[in-house]
């Protein structure tokens, strides 16, 4: 069979950014062109001619709009197959006319959920009408072309010149893909939305969707396919940044990006943060007078792992930090924004990407966190447990001073976004050692004082730089060696969760030592 061309097309859209001129276009090639709502009054108050779906069905638009498409002569115009004698009969008997093209992009109801919308708005912008025209004409695409973004208007008419008037099967194949995944992604925001609603942890049924926003080169392999996706507007980060410069980014870049700005967005957007990461755990962490001053200290805790790695800041970048930061080779620099004279200072580095997110992202917000497994996949709610927030309790004799505290609490973040198990030092507010990943909590500790120890090194220091600092475990100790290797590193107070059988042997051992340490009652373990 000839590819059909299109005579009829129904249009009824959310958005309607290009619709005139979209609209004007099909009129101008003699396509009749049914609509509905506000849709019908855009597109009459242009000066096209337009019939109203209630024409079409004989029906008027009733109940807020609610009930317009639902109709034997829409979606039978939809479905019926062309050049098949039962269903030709049927459209004659019943009035049903041939529908060949539908153009349809859904209630905003995303877009509803991420601006804080209340519970009835949400519900009012759940579409019907629009899911079912779109799986009823995506199901028919042997005849039909079905649009559901307004990004593949320019593709439909480039196909209508190029073919006469009529679509591809190839093309309408295409397109009906796209539908079906748009309307199954739809489904699914709606679904983990009453979850949440509902405060219910585990549904029967969980489906989760995106927006594709960039095919990768390869994943973390070269023989690994990759995409990334966006699924959630509503959050600043990686994946709905704006990247000014540099080459395209690798699934590796996204994902130890992604790291870096998740740590960063721990800290008060008014206190300057700076996180340096290499292979998703952080080589450097600190806080500062200034975003400069932050970026250096982060960087003294561990200058060689810092090159080629991936940059964090919570504030804007300026001229002082950007010149710092590309004295060494840098692959990925994130931030809220950046002045035009850092711009200009990254522009010169062309292999450098630069990324601006507009915000940070909340660390308390709530979220799902999705990893795969062999047969299905794991779904957590995001750890949203924030230091500052937490009913810290003093198990020793000696209590930790301010500055020991204000250390600690720093360091506890800290331990947050390094693969357990994590062992943290930190002091004056920035990290000095970071063992990471490790089968063993003591090992951790151990490789964080050599990690602290080189450091002092490359600075010409004659002691650790350990001594006087502090230590954070991201859970709990289950001896006392590990402790006891932090206090032979030099440390004065110690943070972790607790809750070990051998607490008691712990708490004794820094009692001993003359150790301050409190205990959170949270881990985080991040595996």
């Amino acid at each position: 069979m000839a590819d059909p061309k299109i005579r009829r097309a129904l249009l009824s859209v959310s958005d309607k950014t290009g619709l005139l001129a979209f609209a004007k276009s099909l009129a101008e090639r003699g396509i009749e062109i049914v609509s509905t709502g506000g849709t019908a009054s855009a597109l009459k108050a242009a000066g096209l001619n337009v019939i109203d779906v209630s024409e079409l069905t004989g029906f008027p638009e009733m109940m807020d709009g609610r009930v317009k498409t639902l109709h034997p002569r829409v979606h039978g115009g939809l479905l019926g197959i062309r050049g098949n004698a039962e269903h030709e009969k049927s459209a004659r008997d019943h009035g049903i006319l041939p529908i060949d093209l539908l153009v349809v992009n859904l209630y905003p109801f995303e877009a509803t959920v991420a601006k804080g919308a209340s519970y009835e708005d949400c519900v009012e912008n759940i579409d019907v009408g629009g899911p079912a025209m779109i799986r009823a004409a995506a199901k028919n695409h042997d005849s039909v072309a079905v649009i559901v973004e307004t990004e593949d208007y320019a593709r439909l008419l480039t196909e209508l010149s190029e073919n006469d008037g009529a679509t591809s099967l190839a093309f309408r194949k295409a397109l009906a893909a796209k539908a079906f995944a748009r309307s199954a992604a739809y489904d699914a925001a709606i679904s983990n939305w009453f979850a949440g609603v509902l405060e219910t942890p585990a549904p029967e049924w969980r489906a989760f969707g995106g927006k594709l926003a960039q095919s990768l080169r390869y994943g973390e392999n070269a023989h690994q396919s990759a995409a990334l996706y966006i699924s959630d507007r509503g959050r600043a980060g990686v994946a709905t940044s704006r990247q000014l410069q540099g080459k395209e980014l690798s699934y590796n870049n996204i994902n130890d990006t992604d790291a870096a700005f998740e740590l960063v967005s721990e800290f008060d957007a008014n206190v300057p943060a700076v996180a340096i990461i290499k292979h998703s755990n952080p080589c450097g962490v600190a806080i500062g007078g200034s975003i400069v001053d932050a970026y250096l200290k982060a960087l003294a805790s561990d200058s060689v792992s810092a090159f080629g790695g991936i940059v964090a800041l919570n504030q804007a970048i300026d001229k002082s930090a950007a010149e710092e930061i590309t004295k060494i080779f840098t692959e990925v620099v994130i931030a809220p924004d950046a002045t035009d004279e850092a711009k200009a200072i990254f522009a010169a580095k062309k292999n450098l990407r630069l990324l601006l997110t507009g915000g940070l992202a909340e660390s308390r917000a709530a979220g799902l966190l999705v990893k795969s497994v062999a047969g299905g996949f794991l779904v957590q709610t995001r750890d949203n447990k924030n230091s500052d927030d937490l009913d810290l309790q003093v198990v020793t004799k000696r209590a930790p001073s301010p500055s020991e505290l204000s250390d600690l609490k720093f360091a506890f973040k800290v331990a947050k976004h390094v693969k357990s198990n994590a062992i943290v030092y930190a002091k004056g507010g920035a990290t000095v050692g970071v063992g990471a990943g490790q089968m063993s909590r003591v090992d951790s500790a151990r490789i964080a004082a050599w990690k602290a120890a080189e450091a002092a090194k490359a600075q010409g220091l004659d002691a650790p730089l350990t001594i006087g600092s502090v230590v954070a475990s991201d859970a709990f100790f289950p001896f006392a060696d590990g402790l006891i290797t932090a206090a032979d590193a030099g440390v004065t107070a110690v943070i972790q969760p607790g809750g070990s059988m051998r607490d008691d042997e712990v708490i004794k051992a820094a009692d001993e030592r003359g150790l301050a340490m409190v205990f959170t009652g949270v881990r985080h373990f991040r595996h």
